[in-house]
């Protein structure tokens, strides 16, 4: 998948789409190891900033998004668009590929 890099300030999801702000993993293990880029695994936790209206139903009506800004998740590890916004990574995903809420 490949990361897309844009030079927007601002982004607005639509629909039921959700802009969730990658957490960076550590860079070294327990035992001090230090870990390059490759041998990382991809993350699946960040945090929500921005949400779209919500999921149009066939009669018209929208369904509210069950995520809300700030709320930390955890999403499918093969989902989402990878985007570059200044120097900080983000994901595009479905809330359907959103698994759940980390309190």
């Amino acid at each position: 998948m490949a990361t897309i890099t844009l030079a927007t300030t601002t982004l607005r999801p639509l629909g039921d789409r959700v802009l969730v702000k990658v957490v960076q993993q550590e860079e070294r293990t327990a035992g001090g190891i230090f870990l390059p880029d490759t041998a990382k695994e991809k993350p699946q936790t960040g945090e929500v900033v921005a949400v779209g209206p919500g999921r149009l139903k066939d009669d018209g009506t929208r369904v509210d998004p069950e995520v809300k800004v700030g709320d930390t998740v955890l999403y499918g590890k093969y989902s989402g668009t990878e985007l570059k916004l200044g120097d900080a990574e983000y994901m595009l995903v479905a809330e359907k590929d959103i698994l759940a809420i980390v309190a």
